[in-house]
C-alpha cells in the first residue's frame, strides 16, 4: 500500500492550497479529487482581499491574471433605497473574480509544482480505520495510508461522513442564487451587491472578458422561480438598470445556473487522524462572499498547525483540536453577519435605516469593506448608537410596521446572544 504523510481529499482552493502549503515543508503529500479538471463548482468566484494575498504567496496570482482573472477595486451595495459605494483597494489588495475551472486548476498545478503527487479523477469512497484512528483513505483504484487524512471535499464530504463528524449551530437557506456568465467585453472592475424587494444580486467582471451576473430569490421560492427561469431571471435584473443594461445584449455562455440544495452548518472538525478544512468544516450564507477567501486563510493556517506539531500523533490530535477551536472563535462573526445579509423576504425598513446611516458616514464604506474582509467586527457597522438612532426613524416612518420591527429587534438581540454564547461556550471540541 502507498504511504503518504498527509493525504487530502478535495483538489480545490482548500485543498490544493493546503497541500502546496505542506509539500513547500518537504511533508510528502498526495491529494486527491473524483473530478476530471477544469470542473466546475457552485460559487461567488469572488474572492476578498485577504484570500487575493494567499493566491500571490502560492505563486497562482499571476497565472489566474494572465488568463483574464478580473480585479474589482470598486463597490456598490444597494440595499432598497440606500446606496454605498467604495474602492475596495483603499487599504491594500484588491479583490478578484475568476471561474473556479481557472482558479481550482491553477491551484492545482501550483500544489504539482511544490511536489505534491495530485490524482485527479480518483474518487475516494471511505476513511481507513484503525483503533477509531484514521490510517488512511480507500479509493476506487484502491487503498492509500496516511498519517493524516484531510477532508477538503466541500459540503458533502465523505471524510466527515466517513469519522462520524456531527454538525452544530446549523441554519436554514435563505436565498437561491440564480446567475450566469455574459460575452459583455470590458466593464468597469466593480462588484456590485443588492437588495431590493425581496430579489438580490451579485454581479461583476469575471475572467476572459466575461461578465457575472447573479440573482437570488427566496428560497422558498426557488421551485417556482426556476419553472421559466429565463423570464424570471430577466425580470430580476430589471430591478438594477445598470446591470441588465450590462448583459441585455450579451450573449450568455452555457446556461445559468441554480445552487438550490444548501444551509449553513458547522462540524466537528479534528479527530484522531483527521481534520476537516474549507466547506467540509463549516459553510455559511454566500451573500458576503466568503467562501473563497475562508478556505485559502484555513489551508494557511492549518498548514502551520500540521508543520508545528511533532511526530507524537496525540500531539498533533491536540494541536488539530485547538485549529478547530481557533477556526470557530474567528467564524461566529462572519457566520451570523451573512445569515442576516441573506435573510428571505423583502428589504428589511430597520436595516435600511442602518445601512443609511453607513452610507452617510464618510468612513462607512471602507468600514463595509474591512467588515467583509475580515480586518473589523461587523459589530463596526451595526454600533449600539446606530442601532438605536435607526430604531427611532423606522418606528417613526414606518408606524405600521411596529410589530415587524419589534420582532426583527428581537431576533437580532437573539442572534447576538447566540453568538456570545457560542463564542463563550466553545462549542467545538
Amino acid at each position: 500500500m502507498e504511504a503518504f504523510d498527509v493525504i487530502v481529499v478535495g483538489g480545490r482552493c482548500a485543498g490544493s492550497a493546503l497541500a502546496a502549503y505542506l509539500a513547500r515543508a518537504g511533508v510528502r503529500v498526495c491529494l486527491l479529487d473524483k473530478a476530471n479538471f477544469p470542473s466546475e463548482t457552485p460559487s461567488t468566484h469572488v474572492i476578498q482581499p485577504r484570500g487575493v494575498e494567499i493566491l500571490a504567496e502560492l505563486g497562482v496570482l499571476e497565472p489566474v491574471s494572465a488568463r483574464g482573472a478580473a480585479q474589482l477595486t470598486r463597490f456598490t451595495l444597494t440595499y432598497d433605497d440606500v446606496r454605498i459605494d467604495g474602492d475596495v483597494d483603499s487599504s491594500g489588495s484588491p479583490g478578484l473574480n475568476v471561474r473556479r475551472t481557472i482558479l481550482d486548476r491553477q491551484l492545482q498545478e501550483a500544489a504539482t509544482r511544490a511536489g505534491v503527487d495530485v490524482r485527479t479523477g480518483c474518487r475516494v469512497t471511505g476513511v481507513l480505520m484503525s483503533c477509531d484512528r484514521a490510517v488512511g483513505v480507500e479509493t476506487a483504484d484502491g487503498p492509500l495510508s496516511g498519517g493524516l487524512v484531510v477532508g477538503a471535499d466541500g459540503r458533502g464530504s465523505v471524510v466527515a461522513e466517513s469519522v462520524g463528524a456531527g454538525k452544530y449551530l446549523v441554519k436554514p437557506p435563505g436565498r437561491t442564487p440564480i446567475w450566469g456568465y455574459f460575452a459583455a467585453g470590458s466593464q468597469e472592475p466593480r462588484l456590485r451587491v443588492g437588495i431590493h424587494g425581496n430579489r438580490g444580486l451579485l454581479a461583476s467582471p469575471t475572467d476572459s472578458g466575461l461578465y457575472m451576473a447573479g440573482v437570488t430569490v427566496d428560497h422558498q421560492d426557488a421551485r417556482a422561480f426556476k419553472r421559466d427561469r429565463e423570464t424570471n431571471f430577466r425580470n430580476a435584473l430589471r430591478v438594477w438598470p445598470e446591470v441588465y443594461d450590462i448583459v441585455r445584449g450579451a450573449e450568455r455562455e452555457g446556461p445559468l445556473r441554480v445552487m438550490a440544495n444548501w444551509h449553513s452548518y458547522f462540524r466537528e472538525s479534528a479527530g484522531p487522524g483527521w481534520v476537516l478544512v474549507g466547506d467540509a468544516g463549516q459553510f455559511k450564507d454566500f451573500t458576503p462572499a466568503q467562501g473563497i477567501a475562508d478556505a485559502l486563510c484555513q489551508a494557511k493556517s492549518l498548514s502551520k498547525a500540521i508543520l508545528a506539531t511533532s511526530v507524537s500523533p496525540t500531539a498533533r490530535d491536540e494541536a488539530l483540536k485547538r485549529w478547530w477551536q481557533d477556526r470557530d472563535r474567528k467564524s461566529y462573526d462572519m457566520y451570523w453577519f451573512a445569515l442576516q445579509m441573506g435573510r428571505a423576504g423583502v428589504a428589511s425598513p430597520l436595516t435600511t435605516e442602518v445601512l443609511r446611516r453607513v452610507a452617510d458616514d464618510p468612513s462607512g464604506a471602507t468600514t463595509l469593506l474591512q467588515v467583509l474582509n475580515r480586518e473589523l467586527p461587523s459589530s463596526s457597522l451595526f454600533t449600539t448608537r446606530r442601532l438605536l438612532a435607526a430604531t427611532y426613524a423606522t418606528l417613526r416612518k414606518y408606524p405600521d410596521h411596529r410589530r415587524s420591527t419589534c420582532t426583527e429587534i428581537s431576533a437580532a438581540v437573539g442572534a447576538e446572544i447566540e453568538k456570545r454564547r457560542a463564542r463563550r461556550l466553545g462549542i467545538a471540541g
